[in-house]
């Protein structure tokens, strides 16, 4: 099939059109797989050494039940005693609850108790690991726990010497003292006495800080780590979590805060029934003077009127009697225990009321238990919050309300009381009247007695009231039931190792990855025949590998990826250039954008592969500024070179021809750089050189100057079939790629094609070569840095 008649070689190079190519993309990282397996190995290790020397970290946690007698908190068993009152109580609100678990002052008490502010740390290489004092080889014991101790920030070391000596060192390291075991010490710390407890061979110089922080800090650091969460919103339990380096340690706080908080619940039940008992047995000791009295007085009237028996009518009208002084008895007692509660409320002003005296009236006795409860809650909350706490202000109101009520239901019900008695007394005297014929001194007996029957009736109900306190006070159970003892896992919840090397990993990959990122995000070169061919639509016909040696020129036998690179050069190059009877040499020239791209590289080894075709070839060095032919042909500089030839017209072109050391073909040296290279190419000797060549060559390769440095290629392009644009990859500048675009576009090269020098395939750069011919030379570029691009 012929070709028409307006058809060009070049209009059958075909440009690949442009896409997305993923597995390019994934080439470019792969080639530094090496990074990628460092920076894992990096990784790794260091999440290693981090997991190594991090301590680890438990949770440990408790349940417990708070006493809620809304809820039922209060056992069926005891539900009984609630009939003798002593177990009246309010219901807890269970936010007020977990905010006393999570007081200052809670835990300020546990870490007094379980001496917190001591802390022991075993000497490491690189870290110090805490030790719980239980867990230690020895016993330490401060005698002086003032509150200077509380307060102290100091730390000392301790030395185990033997299994009956230590050392003591201050922090500083300057003082130092050796001590027996057992023995008191006085330091600056204080009186210590330290004891051994199972020293075995391996604690034989072990070295231990001993760290003694203030108080405060410590339980706030404490209460801080301290969460108290419902277990579930419709239940009473609560769920107390406690994070830290040792279990054990943390398990003990949880036990003694939950005793510390049962303690203080049981000691404010207690305060109603303590005060009751102070109340009754200060009435009991009065009445029982009282009643002493009233005996002695019936026993001095019987004695001193030899009274043994009443007579039948006395009798009898007693008997009718009997009712009316059963009421003044009862009404007189009344008013005997509304004097007493009147006197008590006038006397303590602020504090309880007894209750359960069996006074009459269930107002006085509903407002008494809960004037009660309303005063112990208040206690409850201002020990663990301020003075000007709202709500102390409305229960103080709330008190100051129902006292009123209280001392007014007293002074009302004493009134009807006083009115009742005034009656029966009345009716009293009526009956009196009727009773004439009683001896007087039997009336005066009877007077005695009954005052007898009040004080000993009033005394039986008093002891009968303390017994009744006792029992509720024996009975008091605490807030909180214990459902779980304080414990946990013997997992540490942190660090997690498992993320450890999975964030590990990650960042294994993605480092090097986001480094690599931004590496190809910053990087402007030039890099692959598609990044070429989408700005300059030139024909591309080639790229040429990167090799191992610089300037390396081909022999005759070279089969591997190079040679065959320029053997395809050759091939698209003579389709390009086709074949006409009338002018069968062809002048190539090559040039390039910048100097260092490989043009003089690339010219001797096309006239090298031509050569091999048994063709004619002349190499013309023409980059006259810069020349490089001989320093890659390995020749000596010639004497008389272009340069010359076009400046002295007597000189003959066979004058400056020279044949390469090797390759097979023929040179024209540059000769000596003048210093007016341009005037020197437009004096029209240059075509001279090209006529010539043309008359006796097959192919004049001619490497020109950069077309941006100089116009000396610009110049003499006009007699080129062909040109050949050099284009290094991983060396070029894109944005330098505009020029070769213009230069096409005006069609001020003829015949203008592309060739990429230095593409690296291993980097999906390139197409690759050496098909049927073996790989060997491929394998020699292996030993190439992968770290580092081969410039040439």
């Amino acid at each position: 099939m012929k070709m028409q008649q307006n058809e060009k070689p070049s209009d059958f190079i075909f440009v690949e059109e442009e896409s997305t190519n993923i597995r390019h993309e994934i080439e470019k990282y792969l080639h530094y797989w090496k990074w990628f397996a460092l920076a894992l190995v990096i990784a790794v290790l260091g999440a290693y050494i981090k997991l190594r020397y991090t301590p680890n970290t438990y949770e440990v946690s408790t349940t417990i039940l708070i006493d809620d007698d809304s809820s039922g908190g209060l056992s069926s068993q005891l539900a009984v005693l609630e009939d003798l009152g002593a177990l009246s109580g309010s219901t807890k609100n269970i936010e007020n609850e977990m905010g006393i678990l999570k007081s200052r002052s809670l835990m300020s008490r546990v870490v007094r108790k379980l001496e917190l502010n001591v802390s022991y740390f075993l000497e490491g290489h690189v870290r110090h690991g805490e030790v719980y004092k239980e867990e230690l080889p020895f016993k330490t014991a401060f005698f002086i726990k003032d509150s200077t101790f509380f307060k102290r920030d100091s730390t000392f070391t301790l030395q185990i010497l033997s299994d009956t000596h230590y050392k003591l060192t201050d922090f500083e390291g300057k003082f130092s003292s050796t001590h027996a075991f057992g023995k008191n010490v006085h330091t600056q710390y204080g009186e210590i006495t330290i004891t051994p407890k199972d020293i075995t061979p391996n604690d034989i110089n072990a070295t231990y800080f001993v760290n003694t922080a203030p108080l405060k800090a410590v339980a706030e650091a404490y209460r801080n780590n301290l969460k108290v969460e419902l277990l579930s919103d419709w239940a009473s339990i609560l769920v107390l979590k406690l994070k830290g380096p040792i279990k054990l340690k943390a398990e003990a706080i949880l036990n003694e805060l939950v005793r510390q908080y049962n303690k203080d619940g049981v000691e404010y039940k207690s305060l109603v029934g303590n005060n009751t008992d102070v109340f009754i047995n200060e009435r009991l000791a009065l009445i029982e003077t009282e009643l002493e009295k009233v005996d002695k007085s019936a026993e001095t009237f019987k004695t001193k009127n030899k009274l043994s028996d009443m007579p039948a009518e006395a009798k009898l009208i007693l008997t009718t009697n009997s009712q009316l002084e059963k009421q003044i008895i009862d009404l007189n007692t009344q008013l005997k225990l509304v004097d007493y509660v009147m006197a008590h409320m006038d006397v303590s002003a602020n504090a309880l009321i007894p209750e359960n005296l069996g006074i009459n009236s269930g107002e006085v006795n509903t407002n008494s238990t809960r004037y009660n409860e309303i005063l112990l809650e208040r206690s409850r909350i201002a020990n663990s919050s301020g003075k000007n706490n709202p709500v102390l202000n409305n229960l103080d109101a709330q008190l100051g309300q129902i006292r009123a009520s209280i001392a007014q239901g007293l002074t009302n019900l004493k009134s009807r009381l006083v009115i009742a008695l005034e009656e029966a007394q009345s009716q009293e005297q009526k009956i009196n009247a009727r009773i004439t014929s009683a001896p007087k001194k039997e009336r005066e007996y009877r007077d005695i007695q009954r005052q007898q029957q009040i004080i000993e009736t009033l005394y039986l109900f008093l002891l009968q009231k303390r017994e009744e306190n006792a029992i509720s006070l024996a009975v008091t159970v605490p807030n909180a039931k214990l459902i779980d003892t304080a414990d946990g896992s013997d997992v540490a919840i942190s660090p997690s190792r498992k993320r450890f090397y999975v964030i590990a990993i990650i960042l294994g990959f993605v480092i090097p990855f986001m480094i690599l990122y931004l590496m190809f995000l910053l990087d402007n070169k030039i890099h692959n025949p598609k990044e070429l061919e989408a700005v300059v639509k030139a024909p591309f016909i080639g790229d040429i590998p990167k090799t191992i040696h610089e300037n390396r020129i081909l022999v005759k036998e070279d089969r591997g990826a190079l040679a065959e690179a320029f053997r395809v050069l050759r091939t698209t190059m003579n389709f390009m250039l086709g074949h006409t009877i009338n002018n069968p040499s062809k002048t190539v020239y090559i040039t390039s954008t910048v100097p260092g791209e490989g043009k003089t590289f690339v010219a001797i080894n096309l006239a090298t592969v031509l050569a091999m075709s048994n063709k004619k070839v002349l190499l013309i060095g023409a980059d006259i500024r810069k020349p490089k032919v001989a320093e890659y042909l390995n020749m000596p500089s010639a004497k008389i070179g272009l340069t010359m030839f076009l400046n002295d017209t007597s000189i003959e072109i066979p004058d400056i021809i020279e044949r390469a050391s090797s390759g097979g073909f023929d040179v024209i040296q540059s000769g000596i750089v003048p210093p007016n290279p341009s005037e020197l190419l437009m004096n029209g000797r240059f075509d001279t050189i090209l006529d010539y060549g043309k008359a006796h060559y097959d192919y004049v390769i001619v490497d020109t100057a950069p077309v941006n440095m100089v116009t000396d290629t610009v110049q003499i392009a006009s007699k080129a079939d062909m040109f050949l644009y050099i284009v290094r990859a991983n060396y070029l500048d894109k944005r330098l790629l505009e020029i070769p675009k213009k230069l096409y576009n005006e069609n001020r090269l003829p015949n203008m094609a592309m060739v990429m020098n230095d593409t690296d395939s291993k980097k999906g750069y390139g197409y690759g070569y050496g098909y049927g011919y073996g790989y060997g030379y491929g394998e020699q570029q292996a030993k190439r840095s992968w770290l580092n691009p081969f410039k040439r």
